[in-house]
């Protein structure tokens, strides 16, 4: 079996923002289901909480092509 430990780290670290962008996305159908006039403002703060947390996914990513040593 051949491979780098850095990938299998990168695995593991992209858990954390997949159960975050579940976690971001429920909220946002629970308050436009609870208040449908507030969605507007809901939708830019749900975009804004997922483009920062798939931020974090490709800097983990950048780290293990970067720690990888090849």
């Amino acid at each position: 079996m051949t491979g780098d430990i850095a990938f299998l780290g990168y695995g593991l670290a992209a858990i954390g923002p997949g159960i975050g962008v579940g976690l971001i996305f429920a909220a946002y159908i629970n308050g436009v289901a609870r208040q449908p006039e507030a969605r507007g403002m809901l939708q830019t703060i749900a975009f804004t909480g997922f483009a920062l947390t798939e931020a974090l996914a490709i800097l983990g990513l950048v780290f293990a092509f970067v720690f990888s040593g090849n």
